[in-house]
């Protein structure tokens, strides 16, 4: 498993393809895919998006670090980092805040490689570089 994280607009969708010659064809926007694709697709980018879709709809997500961890562990991950910043006054923009932010460190411990774009630039900060 490889994640790829970093702010908002920095470039991180773009750095994933061309570190791992995946085709956005290929992957899932956690956006707009089906539930069950992330286990069979080689990547997903917006998986912070998909995890609120699946808050919003009540369905379950906490376990979804180790059902990805399992079914899908070659995956390549790209989310948005949600815990920098002022806290959201909102409850449900709170914990979904926490939720991304707990998943997320969850899929980085069971990562071969954690990557940081910012600005278009990746920084590897787990594992070796590609």
């Amino acid at each position: 498993m490889k994640m790829i994280i970093g702010g908002v607009f920095q470039g991180k969708k773009e750095f994933a393809v061309q570190q791992t010659g995946i085709d956005l064809q290929q992957a899932a926007d956690g956006m707009t895919c089906e539930y069950d694709s992330i286990f069979q697709v080689p990547m997903i980018y917006h998986f912070h998006e998909y995890i609120k879709r699946r808050m919003q709809e009540g369905l379950p997500y906490k376990e979804m670090a180790g059902d990805l961890i399992r079914r899908n562990p070659d995956l390549v991950i790209v989310t948005n980092e949600l815990g920098y910043g002022v806290v959201p006054v909102d409850a449900f923009d709170r914990q979904y805040r926490e939720d991304v932010s707990r998943l997320c460190c969850e899929l980085a411990a069971a990562s071969d490689q954690v990557w940081r774009v910012c600005c278009g630039i990746g920084t590897c900060i787990k594992g070796e570089q590609l």
